[in-house]
């Protein structure tokens, strides 16, 4: 899911959360996800998470990669921190 911040959050202009079948699952998809952003230029995202990979995230500093196992995903419903309208922009919730 991505989730538009765009004028919503001085903490970031977008969120993307997504989830892993499996712990090792989630840190494939952190590690490959590194390398790419590495690749192209983004090489200093901070990354929290990995030695356990229930969640991981990945701070660019205008994105947030929350990725999560399903389980951990439905714990914390970080979607519901942010009601997403038609168009996909979030909007705060209070």
């Amino acid at each position: 899911m991505v989730i538009d911040l765009t004028g919503k959050s001085a903490v970031a202009d977008g969120l993307i959360v997504a989830s892993g079948r499996s712990q090792r699952h989630v840190g494939a998809i952190a590690d490959h996800l590194l390398r790419a952003l590495k690749e192209h230029g983004y090489g200093r995202a901070r990354v929290e998470g990995m030695p356990h990979c229930d969640w991981v995230l990945i701070d660019t500093g205008d994105i947030i990669v929350h990725l999560f196992r399903p389980e951990v995903r439905s714990f914390y419903n970080i979607e519901k921190i942010w009601s997403v309208d038609a168009s996909g922009h979030a909007v705060p919730t209070s």
